[in-house]
């Protein structure tokens, strides 16, 4: 009997697309000239931007709270950040994801460049890639570097 039903379970599976290519630009929502220049304009007023779920003081996700919790370790000052909040502009949740053609929120822009999501932000902050850019940026002054004969004791 279980063999049966485990043969059953492994045979060829039939795929059909949910949704076919000429149905896809008609499901396409087309982003205004003027909605992607108030994002442009927003993205270039500050060093670093967050298209976020909530607000830094209340994060209505777990992805933007760690998204805001990364940048805090990461010591990002806050005259340098500005964060938006999409739960409050249904317009700029779903523009923000054509404008950036990435699916999920948050998303960070960082000297007006794209950088991802919050699972490409924790990765970069584990790796040290994201201090590095924040440092090449301008938006985090670059550490000083300790003479080897003060760290011997």
């Amino acid at each position: 009997m279980f063999r049966s039903a485990f043969r059953a379970t492994l045979s060829p599976l039939r795929v059909t697309p949910a949704v076919t290519p000429r149905s896809l630009a008609i499901a396409r929502r087309f982003i205004t000239q003027e909605a992607k220049q108030q994002i442009q304009k927003a993205i270039d007023a500050t060093p670093v931007v967050l298209f976020m779920k909530g607000t830094p003081e209340q994060p209505q996700c777990g992805f933007s709270r760690a998204a805001i919790q990364v940048l805090e370790l990461q010591g990002v000052p806050s005259d340098k950040l500005k964060t938006f909040d999409v739960l409050q502009d249904s317009e700029l949740r779903s523009g923000i994801k054509e404008f950036s053609e990435w699916p999920t929120i948050p998303q960070l822009y960082v000297a007006g460049e794209f950088v991802g999501g919050c699972d490409i932000l924790l990765s970069m902050h584990q790796s040290g890639e994201l201090e590095e850019l924040l440092e090449k940026k301008g938006v985090l002054p670059p550490l000083e570097k300790v003479p080897s004969e003060m760290t011997k004791s």
